[in-house]
């Protein structure tokens, strides 16, 4: 390990603390939040590294940057810009043991934790952060979002690998949670499924890492949202929502198994189970009318209430392709105009489908156009993708207002901004 250092020989040191702690290549791939194949890589000596890549490496594994010798022939600061890579240094500048590495990358001396800036609120400072980030996600296109959101993901887990010993272990894997599970997010309204999806499994695990049910349950049901909403594989989000409620068990929050029964509703809607729909449904609507369901419990925001399960029983009557049934629910769900115009446009598209379903194409296109709008301005590819869906589905009469978005659509495609 002290030639691996002395000599920047990053696939030594990497192997080495893998091997330290125990872990697989998996596991290293999810600490450093790098694909496994890239790690693969690096590891096999097949991956050149840059200045900056080395010592975000070292952060992540919590090495003493002091420690790496970088030789005369290194690329300067920068100019991995233009490909320059790392030229290991052959000879030995330096010695240190083994063993007192990864000593200090795992458990450290007394007063370590504090040393490296962790104590009793260094957890809720980051679970705040990640709140401001998600309320700017209402007004902001998640482009803009989605760096800081992947840093933070990168700092909250740097602090989890630095308290893995400690007592606050629980509220960082918490935090690392939440930070994974928003960055989820934002990779989906960017269309990157392959990011979205590695950044919620992540999410799920740290929860189970935090031991809080309520967090595993609310990161694999938001998992189970995407694979049916957006990735459109419902057998799939099915099962995690019946994994999911398999965790959270009989005796638990209202709040939870109302939310759990609409999206496991809506699965069996896009699979056309209208049956098991409707029963998750009526389960749903039993619990928010329950008087336990006054105060939704962490980490749930809002009181999941008769107007969101309605919401739901909507969107179940557009997959189902009831759109009488639909339009009654989406009326019954109306609620003040929502701050968060993205998620609006998300809705405008669902009721379109129902306008569009019972004849009304003019106000579908209309609904329609004015979500594609939203979705242009906000650089959102969930919104964009689902107004490409309606109209994909779309079966009915030509008209000016279909021939208008398909224009824009167009439009889109060629960067032109839509209007």
């Amino acid at each position: 390990m002290a030639d691996a250092l002395a000599t920047c020989d990053m696939s030594t040191v990497i192997e080495g603390v893998r091997t330290a702690r125990g872990w697989s290549q998996g596991d290293l791939a999810r600490e450093l939040t790098y694909s496994q194949s890239w790690v693969s890589r690096v590891v096999n000596g097949q991956q050149s590294l840059t200045v900056s890549q080395v010592q975000d490496l070292a952060r992540r594994l919590d090495i003493p940057l002091h420690l790496i010798r970088f030789g005369g022939g290194v690329a300067p600061e920068g100019t991995e810009r233009t490909g320059a890579t790392l030229t290991r240094r052959r000879d030995v500048v330096g010695t240190v043991a083994t063993g007192g590495l990864l000593a200090s990358a795992t458990h450290g001396p007394a007063g370590w934790e504090v040393h490296h800036g962790i104590d009793e609120s260094t957890g809720s400072s980051l679970r705040a952060i990640t709140g401001g980030q998600r309320r700017m996600d209402a007004t902001s296109p998640a482009r803009h979002l989605l760096p800081g959101a992947v840093a933070h993901v990168h700092l909250a887990e740097q602090m989890l690998a630095n308290a893995r010993v400690t007592p606050f272990h629980t509220e960082l894997s918490a935090a690392a949670s939440e930070a994974s599970g928003f960055a989820a997010w934002l990779n989906a309204d960017l269309g990157d499924m392959g990011s979205a999806r590695m950044h919620y499994r992540t999410a799920v695990i740290r929860a189970r890492q935090a031991g809080m049910r309520l967090l595993d349950v609310y990161m694999l049901g938001s998992l189970a949202a995407f694979e049916i909403e957006t990735a459109e594989d419902p057998e799939l989000g099915l099962g995690l929502v019946q994994e999911a409620e398999h965790v959270l068990g009989r005796d638990s929050h209202p709040t939870a198994r109302a939310w759990l029964a609409c999206i496991g509703a809506l699965a069996h809607a896009y699979i056309g189970d209208g049956t098991a729909a409707a029963g998750a449904l009526r389960r749903a609507e039993r619990d928010v009318n329950g008087p336990d369901n006054a105060h939704p419990p962490w980490p749930w925001v809002f009181v999941f209430d008769e107007a969101k399960v309605a919401g739901y029983r909507a969107l179940v009557g557009v997959r189902l392709r009831s759109p009488h049934a639909a339009r009654a629910a989406f009326a019954e769900a109306v609620a003040p105009p929502s701050r968060n115009v993205k998620q609006s446009a998300l809705i405008k598209v669902e009721l379109a489908s129902a306008h569009a379903e019972a004849g009304d194409v003019d106000e579908a296109f209309r609904l329609a156009q004015e979500a594609l709008a939203t979705g242009a301005r906000f650089a959102s590819e969930r919104v964009v993708g689902r107004v490409r869906s309606f109209r994909r589905r779309y079966r009915g009469p030509d008209a000016d207002c279909v021939t208008e978005l398909d224009t824009r659509l167009a439009d889109l495609v060629s960067g032109i901004p839509s209007g």
